[in-house]
């Protein structure tokens, strides 16, 4: 976490949490999302334009990168100084990102190693890591594939309705937070 941060945070000890305006997509974008969208419904990609609009401020995605984390609940959230801005998920906390050499990076860039590989009944490829639980990149699926092959990860199904209670995490923090 940003130093700047952590001193908001003692300057600022109380401030309220804020829960819909941030979201997290299948590939790794983060979608800021004003009252008008969070109306249009929930950040699932069921309904369209309900997504808001991506941010691709280079600065303030590496800000938002450094300062995420998860609580206790398994909730994730972004420390914008003192106030913690919630992340409603598409799909998973993470989205991993393969390389050609067999690395594995989220999509804030942290390096990861892999412990479990899962895959639903969409055909959903799952990574389990030291840093936690995500999806694999759409692009990256060929790469993936390849591991498989290679006998260096062996997929167990899981349904995707099990996902958040089986690896601790939620999707839409709001439905948890105090009204």
């Amino acid at each position: 976490m940003d130093d700047i941060v952590q001193q908001a945070m003692r300057k600022w000890p109380n401030v309220p949490d804020c829960y819909g305006w941030l979201g997290l997509d299948a590939r790794g974008n983060w979608f800021m999302r004003d009252d008008a969208v969070q109306a249009c419904g929930p950040f699932d990609g069921s309904a369209p334009g309900c997504k808001g609009s991506e941010l691709r401020h280079g600065k303030l995605v590496d800000f938002i990168a450094r300062n995420y984390a998860a609580d206790t609940r398994g909730c994730w959230y972004f420390q914008n100084g003192p106030q913690r801005v919630f992340v409603e998920l598409q799909t998973t906390p993470l989205i991993w990102r393969l390389q050609p050499d067999g690395a594995v990076q989220d999509h804030t860039g942290r390096a990861a190693l892999v412990q479990s590989c899962w895959l639903d009944e969409l055909g959903h490829l799952y990574l389990q890591a030291d840093i936690g639980f995500g999806l694999v990149h759409s692009q990256d699926v060929f790469l993936a594939a390849e591991r498989i092959e290679q006998g260096l990860w062996q997929p167990q199904d899981l349904l995707e309705a099990e996902l958040e209670a089986r690896f601790a995490f939620t999707k839409n923090p709001s439905r948890l937070s105090i009204k």
